[in-house]
């Protein structure tokens, strides 16, 4: 793929943790493909959510940044397979938790849009 698509997915992953980080439901429908599958799955907590129903938990939930709580997270990988599909591969920490989440992405025209978040997580190790 091109630097400008590595770019663009650079920038949607920086939108997303900062959604997340701050429970901005409008922030994140940026970065979400209308038909977003949301899968938890860590055993125990199994969870098949589409993204309104995700979007509601979000604004239901105290914000990280109000809490103070410090934004960790990493892109570990990147892959393109092809000029409308991609996967990334990011950690986090939040709420007390270190989330591993693989997300499906598409190009939606001009964009990338997260189409499939796929995650587990464990309880944060202090």
């Amino acid at each position: 793929m091109t630097p400008a698509d590595h770019k663009k997915v650079g920038g949607l992953m920086e939108a997303y943790f900062e959604g997340l980080h701050q429970a901005d439901s409008t922030m994140l429908r940026q970065v979400f493909h209308p038909q977003l599958a949301y899968v938890c799955a860590t055993e125990g907590d199994e969870l098949y959510l589409d993204l309104e129903t995700y979007m509601g938990r979000v604004d239901g939930r105290e914000p990280p940044a109000r809490r103070s709580d410090p934004r960790q997270e990493e892109i570990l990988e990147i892959a393109f397979a092809g000029s409308r599909l991609a996967r990334v591969s990011a950690r986090m920490t939040m709420m007390g938790r270190e989330f591993h989440d693989l997300l499906t992405l598409v190009r939606d025209g001009a964009e990338w849009r997260i189409v499939a978040k796929v995650f587990s997580y464990a309880p944060r190790k202090d």
